[in-house]
């Protein structure tokens, strides 16, 4: 670490890196949010790796599912695994 010098940190780009407030904005909304994001996540980057959507889909599909999920409960395992299984399908429904 010595050798380092100085590190300059900075605010992250959110033009470039959309899915940082997304995060953020899970975190703040709790709930089933946050799992709904991460399942989102997860089907949007899939369907991005098999040339169904654009880059740039894959952070509207989230915010998408995410306001879906605004409400659910995430107070007990089983409501956390049913939404991640909402989410999931829900951006499934929306790829078609």
């Amino acid at each position: 670490w010595a050798t380092l010098g100085t590190l300059d940190f900075h605010a992250p780009d959110e033009i470039a890196f959309p899915a940082l407030p997304l995060a953020q904005e899970a975190m703040r909304a709790g709930g089933a949010v946050p799992a709904a994001l991460n399942a989102a996540d997860e089907i949007a980057v899939q369907a991005f790796l098999d040339g169904q959507i654009r880059f740039p889909d894959i952070p509207r599909l989230v915010a998408e599912a995410m306001d879906d999920a605004r409400g659910a409960s995430g107070e007990s395992l089983e409501a956390l695994l049913e939404a991640d299984a909402r989410a999931r399908a829900f951006v499934r429904q929306r790829l078609g």
